[in-house]
């Protein structure tokens, strides 16, 4: 078989892929192929077994004749159409996170906070294919729900999940980063310390600024340097010739997000 011709056997749908289902920009739907199965729109319903085959980019249309394009899931997908047991951390404020404190390939990194796992799923798909995401939740079934989200991303092997209270500590030590998404982050600031290595990034998610103003005051009483908040906002924009301009709807403010960096302790501190 020609390389190319393999190449494009590797584009087909099979059973058990994931697709998108792309409607418009509003209306994606994420959809596992499972042979015999239907899915159902407001615009149709779609065969599966008529998605099988057939290769990602092409078009397929429902019994009532609307079009749609079958494209290939990307992570924000994933997280965007998880299943939620807690409020979601958006995928504007988990590519800040995940750029600002250097987490890539081989990266190890405590997540305190599980929910419902879409930051999970992002970090596990950055920190593969020989880092890990410790992911600390006291809900076993928040646990639970993100498992199934995490998995329904292939990325189970790059989290181990531990229903634990942070306030006890964490297990782990030389930690790349340490992620908290906690009502009462600054009460953890010590626990953090010790797990990451020197000069290890600390990151912390709150929706309030009294929270940034407290966990910010700790972090500079304990070591840190490097202290930074950002906000991130997206305004989005409706293009078309003559009629170019914002959306009228956005997502405005959903959280602070405060980035610090560990410093060595002076021995004099140490005594």
């Amino acid at each position: 078989m020609k390389e190319e011709d393999s190449e494009k056997e590797d584009e087909t749908i099979k059973e058990g892929d994931d697709i998108i289902l792309y409607l418009d920009s509003k209306r994606k739907y994420l959809v596992k192929i499972i042979p015999h199965q239907t899915v159902h729109t407001h615009r149709g319903y779609i065969k599966l077994d008529e998605v099988i085959g057939k290769r990602y980019g092409a078009k397929i249309k429902s019994h009532m004749g609307k079009e749609f394009h079958i494209l290939r899931p990307r992570i924000r997908d994933y997280i965007l159409k998880s299943r939620r047991a807690t409020q979601i951390i958006y995928p504007k404020d988990i590519a800040l996170i995940i750029n600002f404190a250097g987490i890539g390939p081989g990266s190890k990194v405590i997540e305190a906070g599980t929910g419902s796992g879409a930051l999970t799923i992002a970090l596990a798909y950055h920190v593969q294919p020989n880092g890990k995401i410790y992911s600390y939740e006291i809900k076993e079934e928040n646990i639970e729900v993100a498992k199934r989200n995490v998995g329904r991303a292939g990325l189970l092997d790059y989290v181990q999940f531990k229903n634990r209270d942070v306030n006890e500590g964490f297990d782990e030590k030389n930690m790349d980063a340490v992620i908290l998404d906690l009502a009462t982050p600054w009460l953890i600031i010590d626990k953090a310390y010790e797990a990451l290595k020197d000069a290890g990034i600390l990151v912390s998610y709150s929706p309030t600024i009294e929270q940034i103003i407290k966990t910010a005051e700790t972090l500079r009483a304990n070591h840190f340097t490097d202290i930074e908040c950002i906000e991130c906002i997206i305004r989005r924009y409706k293009v078309k010739r003559e009629e170019t301009r914002p959306e009228t709807r956005m997502i405005g403010h959903t959280g602070y997000i405060l980035f610090a960096t560990k410093t060595i302790r002076d021995e004099k501190d140490e005594e």
